[in-house]
């Protein structure tokens, strides 16, 4: 985790340096949209689908936002566009992105989750034997380097896998289909489509958050600043993105998804279909039980940190909490 850690370090010292040391910044008058850069975590796709349809259908000009949807790709650091004051609102994509600002106490925070379960998955091939993820004990698994730190940390404290099992992914399925052992991640929404499109390989596919993966995904990031100035704000963001997310995923999506093809021209509309269908079926956004859309909880944080600390990722002693906030989430 040393590489994030850097990253999220330079973050705290860039925020230190860039913070303003008044509090009487002039605040716009009622009549004025406030003006909100939300930085997502990759280029435009179904899985950011409820911000886009909150920005198509207005949510957020009707609560007196003024949105724009910066979206990520490869080597963009979300932290760091929140500490440069690049933007005012960024994409948390996993729990340990989270954990570790509040680990090198950078004042950021997370305000709502939406997702509820983490769409990563482990694929395997079919007819080779592996019908659960504990049958890939010992077997090579493609891992990027984000996800070596991250969610491999939970698998090997469940399943008992090794390091040494672990093999570069670069998101390029070749090696994958070139070896019928190997298993690689992805997420629910995306790779087992693709590679069934392309190679015409049905993957087997299990779902991390199904297994017992508690962290959250797709949340929302503010500096502690934007809460303490102008919490409304963060609230009205948070209630537009919550109507967009139930809106996309149960209404028309049609105005989101042009949004989003416009932010990616390599976007397709078939991808984009089974994408928000897979969040459907599998209860990605809204979880198993029906949760508020947004939500967060105490107890599933509490669940993440103690699975992440007792594996020495982070020190015992670490005051959690200080990763999220429960103020904004809807009730």
């Amino acid at each position: 985790m040393k590489a994030l850690r850097t990253l999220v370090i330079a973050a705290a010292a860039l925020l230190a340096a860039c913070s303003p040391g008044k509090k009487e910044d002039a605040k716009p008058s009622a009549d004025a949209p406030v003006t909100i850069r939300f930085a997502t975590d990759w280029k435009a796709q179904a899985e950011q689908g409820g911000f886009y349809q909150a920005l198509a259908s207005g949510e957020y000009a009707r609560r007196g936002l003024k949105v724009e949807i910066i979206q990520g790709g490869p080597g963009v650091n979300v932290p760091q566009l929140l500490a440069s004051g690049a933007v005012e609102a960024g994409m948390g994509s996993n729990s340990f992105i989270v954990m570790n600002l509040a680990q090198e106490n950078v004042p950021v925070k997370a305000v709502a989750a939406f997702m509820q379960k983490d769409p990563q998955v482990l694929m395997a091939h079919p007819d080779t034997g592996v019908d659960k993820i504990a049958d890939l004990k010992g077997h090579p698994i493609l891992l990027s380097d984000a996800s070596v730190t991250a969610f491999w940390v939970w698998l090997k404290a469940k399943y008992g896998f090794t390091d040494d099992q672990v093999r570069k992914y670069t998101f390029n399925a070749a090696p994958f289909l070139a070896d019928k052992r190997a298993a690689q991640q992805g997420y629910v929404t995306s790779e087992p489509y693709t590679i069934e499109k392309q190679a015409g390989l049905k993957t087997k596919v299990f779902l991390l958050a199904d297994e017992g993966y508690p962290g959250y995904a797709t949340m929302v990031l503010v500096p502690d600043s934007l809460i303490a100035k102008n919490p409304a704000a963060v609230k009205a963001f948070v209630e537009a993105s919550a109507k967009g997310w139930t809106d996309y995923l149960t209404g028309d999506p049609k105005a989101a998804d042009e949004l989003i093809k416009k932010d990616n021209p390599e976007m397709t509309q078939d991808v984009l279909d089974q994408a928000r269908e897979k969040m459907r079926q599998y209860g990605i956004v809204s979880g198993d039980k029906g949760e508020q859309i947004g939500a967060m909880t105490d107890e599933r944080w509490k669940a993440f940190f103690d699975v992440a600390s007792a594996q020495g990722v982070y020190p015992k002693t670490l005051d959690y909490k200080k990763a999220y906030t429960l103020q904004f989430v809807p009730k």
